[in-house]
């Protein structure tokens, strides 16, 4: 068949890298034909030599049945896992490559669950069109470096374009994530879907019910740390798979954002996305991604018109960050992740009240300390969610965000302020109120703990005078005995806050 000098370059591009792993390679395909056997380098593994991508992890297919694999490579393989082996696969290691071999497949699907009927096959032709993209149903003969190519994937690949090698209809319906793969691919590679697949999209939508929320989560991060993560979020909104997977997402479309400078807030969220990945300087941030996208998902059910037009959102940060701890928990996210996401959201307005620095020292401790471990994210959502197209307020923005790090690197330089404590411990409260551990304890930590984000580190004898001034107030002698000579056991914050 003819190719465009596009594909021509693109198989020259598989070909050299091809050449760059064929140690592991070609010494396979050696064991494999001295076996009876081929074996084809498939898949992704294709797909991403040609865009000169390939990475150490490589997808196999061969005839060969899963106890024949397991002979040929053991006593050749660094290691070996059969996790997958009832699906055909065996996964081995290799001089550093990762290898996953599979058993020519020619599946059945019941339609009502994702999970096949495993059968295999018997040509590459058959396995590769049961496969979700045309750029995926690719492979090369290692025997003779051949590409095969029956489904015009080089082509697809060529124009960017994610196409499937039955029709999507069937496609699909045998596998639903295959829809979230789409939007996925859509994110890594920039790619855009073909007319028919876009169709499917919308008619089968629904379809993505039947899967598990762990898969769609796993699709869901992979999409959101794409390097083009706002055309895979467009397209989940567009097809109406969000509606299914995060429908916060789509329910921003219709609210007019409060700085009137955005089509909408759906709109403005996918640039404060743009915004903050741009700010990312260790690769993709899941975490920082997801409360960009989610920040502002409050604000649907927080719109209130005040007189005289315009509109409000009070307190959708509130609401927000309830919103996203139950949606990333519906989408099975770790707590860490879910915790994270949702403080970041909560957090994400407390700096337009600094004004032009009016905050005192004590406001300044308290957003530290409120960001803690997240601050370095926190400053990066805020400056993302700046996307006033007045240049000269965007700047201003800015100048005040660089006034508050400054003032923050300078408290710093002077405090403690990556971990502010109380300036007595545990031990030390319980010797001077002369108490047991228990509730008093922690509520006498907590007390400390405000003096110490409101007037900043004290002096030992002046923290120990306003620990026995607050011990008095609460009705404690000098030995922390109540009037009645027992221990006073108030409650308080919990013993669970104090240290020691």
């Amino acid at each position: 068949m003819s190719r465009t000098s596009a594909t021509t370059n693109a198989a020259r591009n598989a070909v050299v890298e091809l050449l760059r792993v064929s140690p592991v390679a070609d010494d396979l395909a050696t064991r494999f034909a001295a076996a009876g056997h081929r074996l084809y380098l498939v898949g992704g593994s294709v797909r991403d030599a040609m865009l000169g991508r390939l990475g150490n992890d490589l997808d196999f297919t061969t005839d060969a049945r899963p106890p024949e694999i397991m002979k040929i490579i053991t006593g050749w393989a660094d290691a070996i896992w059969d996790t997958g082996i009832a699906f055909g696969t065996v996964g081995a290691a290799k001089h550093g490559a990762q290898c996953e071999i599979t058993t020519f497949r020619s599946d059945a699907y019941d339609r009502v669950s994702r999970n096949p009927e495993v059968r295999f096959g018997d040509s590459i032709e058959a396995d590769l069109v049961r496969r979700d993209f045309t750029v995926n149903a690719m492979a090369i003969d290692l025997s003779t470096k051949q590409f095969i190519d029956p489904h015009n994937g080089l082509d697809a690949l060529a124009n960017r374009l994610l196409d499937t090698p039955a029709t999507p209809q069937e496609s699909f319906a045998d596998d639903p994530l295959r829809m979230l793969r789409a939007a996925r691919f859509v994110s890594q590679l920039g790619f855009t879907c073909a007319p028919r697949v876009i169709a499917a999209l919308h008619d089968m939508a629904g379809e993505i019910e039947r899967i598990t929320a762990e898969r769609v989560q796993a699709e869901l991060s992979k999409l959101i740390c794409g390097a083009h993560a706002r055309l895979g979020v467009e397209l989940l909104v567009d097809s109406g798979l969000a509606a299914h997977v995060l429908p916060e997402v789509p329910a921003m479309r219709l609210e007019i954002d409060e700085h009137h400078q955005h089509k909408d807030v759906y709109e403005h969220s996918l640039v404060v996305l743009d915004q903050a990945i741009a700010l990312e300087q260790d690769g993709p941030d899941l975490v920082l991604r997801l409360a960009a996208l989610l920040h502002d998902i409050g604000k649907p059910d927080t719109r209130r018109h005040v007189p005289g037009g315009g509109v409000s959102f009070h307190h959708h940060e509130v609401v927000g960050a309830k919103l996203v701890r139950k949606r990333l928990r519906a989408l099975r996210y770790s707590k860490e992740i879910t915790e994270d996401v949702s403080r970041l959201v909560f957090l994400h307005l407390r700096f337009h009240g600094y004004g032009k620095g009016e905050w005192t020292d004590s406001a300044v401790r308290r957003y530290v300390t409120d960001g803690a471990e997240l601050l370095p994210r926190l400053h990066k959502l805020v400056r993302a969610d700046c996307t006033t197209r007045n240049r000269r307020k965007a700047s201003a923005l800015q100048r005040t965000y660089d006034g508050l790090e400054e003032r923050i690197a300078r408290i710093a330089a002077d405090e403690d302020l990556a971990r502010v404590r109380p300036d007595l411990d545990g031990n030390e409260i319980m010797r001077l109120l002369d108490i047991p551990p228990g509730p008093l304890v922690g509520k006498a930590w907590s007390f400390l703990k405000e003096l110490r984000l409101d007037q900043g580190p004290l002096e030992y004898d002046d923290a120990v005078a306003a620990l026995l001034s607050w011990a008095r107030a609460q009705g404690l002698g000098a030995a922390g005995q109540g009037e009645t000579g027992e221990p006073d056991e108030v409650a308080g914050t919990g013993g669970e806050d104090q240290p020691g």
